[in-house]
C-alpha cells in the first residue's frame, strides 16, 4: 500500500510540472495575480483568458520555431 501511495505522488507531481511546461495552469495563475492584486474588474472567462493569450501569441511569435 506504501508503494502506492508513493506512486501516486510523483505522478501528481509529474502531472503538475506537465501542467506548468505545457502552459495549462495559465488560467489558475492568471485568476492568482488577479485575485492577489487587487483588481477592481472582474476575470476574463476562461474562453476569454485563452482567446487574448492565442491573439498576443500570434502577434507576437518570437518564441516558437516555426
Amino acid at each position: 500500500m506504501e508503494l502506492l501511495h508513493r506512486a501516486a505522488g510523483v505522478l501528481g507531481s509529474v502531472s503538475m510540472y506537465l501542467k506548468g511546461v505545457l502552459g495549462e495552469d495559465a488560467y489558475e495563475k492568471y485568476l492568482d495575480h488577479h485575485r492577489g492584486t487587487g483588481c477592481t474588474t472582474p476575470a476574463k472567462t476562461v474562453k476569454e483568458f485563452w482567446r487574448d493569450r492565442m491573439d498576443r501569441q500570434e502577434g507576437n511569435p518570437e518564441g516558437r520555431c516555426c
